[in-house]
């Protein structure tokens, strides 16, 4: 026997489970992808909740990924303190780190 529409695995299909008809939704239009499955627009989990789905925003906002983590912080005072000799460190380190706070001063001239 041959494969029928609903058996195509390449055909997205709702995944919802209908417990008062003991089946799945198996519905096959405008399907999107959510963490519980597949879904289609009448059993997405907004429209469960009778809420109405979230519209597309801009996303994160600018200085999302921008944001100074404590550990770069501490890398700069961490170099500060090998270019003014008080933390030992290898010569090239000590190169290094003089070369990159003469750098940094440069820039506020």
């Amino acid at each position: 026997m041959g494969r029928g529409v609903k058996d195509d695995p390449q055909r997205p299909e709702c995944r919802h489970w209908i417990g008062a008809e003991r089946r799945h939704c198996r519905s096959g239009e405008n399907i999107r992808a959510y963490l519980t499955g597949p879904r289609c627009p009448i059993h997405t989990p907004s429209a469960l909740l009778g809420k109405p789905e979230p519209q597309p925003g801009p996303g994160l906002p600018t200085g999302a990924w921008t944001t100074p983590s404590p550990i770069s912080d501490s890398r700069v005072h961490d170099a500060q303190a090998i270019a003014s000799g008080k933390r030992r460190s290898h010569p090239g380190q000590y190169r290094a780190a003089q070369a990159a706070v003469d750098h940094r001063s440069e820039l506020n001239l």
